[in-house]
């Protein structure tokens, strides 16, 4: 079958009427009209670096949570000019709800990482009101053990003994992870290689020999039985990011995470002809029309949104219909972020046909978020979480944890 741009642009119009979404119409409508949204609040956590939390309340008394992509002074103002949309509505009326949030609103633009907060927040609700986890009112399980991938490494992946030290102890370590991703390694920037300027300095070929290096002691430390990958941050120009390709080729990478800017550009052809290198990218990206040149073109092995940014749950769920229209893989970027937007991750991963993993979010590395839990910490065991079965997102938040870590400055669900 020949699919051109336009047949697949037809296609993903038919997505609203997702066998997903019938599911969720059909599990709901008992309960429709029996519970209206009485207020929207946020809160910032000192630890969660690109996102804040989200609550609902409702006049039955039942409270959803959600994480949005952006701080929560910033969520605040914008939740105040979506509040008169929301404020007296049945939160069972997601996708309604989720098209009027993420539609171009005069005066202003949707601002989705705030809309994907609110919409993990509805689905909370929808299961909390339902009984059920939010997995099932997505139509799965697909699976119930979701693959998770790691990251971290030495302090200098040039030394060998460093390298080997560190694959020694992930090796025995009890998540038993068997994939984990790392920064580039150069000299100009370590790990990540986040630009300390408006512009990351163009790699040159000690930088190349030097990341040829570092990687190819990775995989002689941790051995042929766990996969490698390397995170960027957008950072780079073409030339960099063909040279960090041919630089790790040797070591067959899992992926490049982020090599070139989010913004889609004909760069990103020029970068997939020249390497074997999969290319990953997608954390920073909204919406299907956001994931749409890149699907289209097919330059991206993996595609790879954020829950709290790319859309929440109804946005990825429409992000992955669209990505299976060409059988590519969806993965879930969670990073530095709150129980809420990794457990939000899992449900997702459960549900969708087309996932692969989902980053990692637990352990000292990301401040021990487990600790957000109350009662037994969750943990990642044989590289796998399994989903939660409670319902709604399935958390029970610990809040003398979220107290003690409150954004300072901010307040108690202000």
């Amino acid at each position: 079958m020949n699919l051109t741009r336009r047949s697949l642009l037809k296609t993903a119009l038919g997505l609203p009427a997702s066998a997903w979404m019938l599911n969720f119409r059909a599990t709901s409508a008992p309960y429709a009209g029996q519970v209206k949204i009485t207020g929207i609040k946020t809160m910032g956590l000192d630890n969660v670096n690109d996102g804040c939390l989200i609550r609902i309340e409702t006049d039955a008394g039942i409270i959803g949570y959600g994480e949005a992509g952006l701080p929560s002074s910033a969520a605040r103002a914008r939740i105040e000019m979506m509040a008169p949309q929301l404020v007296g509505q049945d939160p069972l009326a997601i996708e309604r709800h989720f098209y009027m949030m993420a539609s171009t609103q005069y005066s202003f633009m949707a601002n989705i990482p705030t809309v994907s907060g609110i919409d993990i927040a509805l689905w909370d609700i929808a299961g909390k009101i339902t009984g059920l986890p939010i997995y099932r009112l997505l139509g799965g399980p697909i699976r119930k053990n979701i693959p998770v991938y790691s990251h971290g490494g030495p302090s200098d992946m040039l030394d060998k003994s460093q390298c080997k030290a560190w694959a020694d102890q992930v090796k025995a370590a009890p998540e038993g992870f068997t994939a984990f991703k790392f920064g580039f390694g150069g000299p100009r920037g370590g790990g990540g290689g986040r630009a300390s300027g408006p512009f990351n300095p163009s790699l040159d070929g000690t930088d190349f020999r030097k990341v040829a290096k570092s990687y190819i002691n990775l995989r002689e430390a941790l051995g042929d039985d766990i996969d490698i990958a390397m995170h960027c941050t957008g950072q780079f120009d073409t030339r960099s990011a063909i040279g960090l390709c041919k630089a790790i080729e040797p070591i067959d990478p899992m992926w490049i995470e982020d090599p070139l800017t989010v913004r889609y550009s004909e760069a990103w052809m020029e970068l997939k002809r020249s390497t074997r290198v999969p290319l990953l990218a997608g954390e920073k990206v909204e919406l299907v029309e956001g994931f749409r040149p890149y699907l289209d073109s097919q330059v991206l092995a993996m595609i790879h949104p954020d829950v709290s940014y790319s859309g929440g749950i109804t946005g990825c769920r429409k992000i992955a219909d669209y990505a299976a229209l060409t059988r590519t893989p969806v993965g879930l970027h969670s990073g530095p972020c709150s129980l809420i937007r990794f457990y939000a991750s899992m449900h997702l991963g459960a549900a969708t046909q087309n996932f692969f993993k989902v980053e990692n979010a637990l352990g000292s590395f990301r401040g021990n978020k487990e600790k957000m839990a109350q009662g037994p910490e969750p943990a990642v065991r044989k590289s796998v979480f399994p989903v939660s079965e409670g319902p709604g997102l399935g958390l029970d938040l610990n809040e003398d944890w979220l107290r003690a870590h409150i954004t300072r400055g901010d307040k108690w669900w202000a």
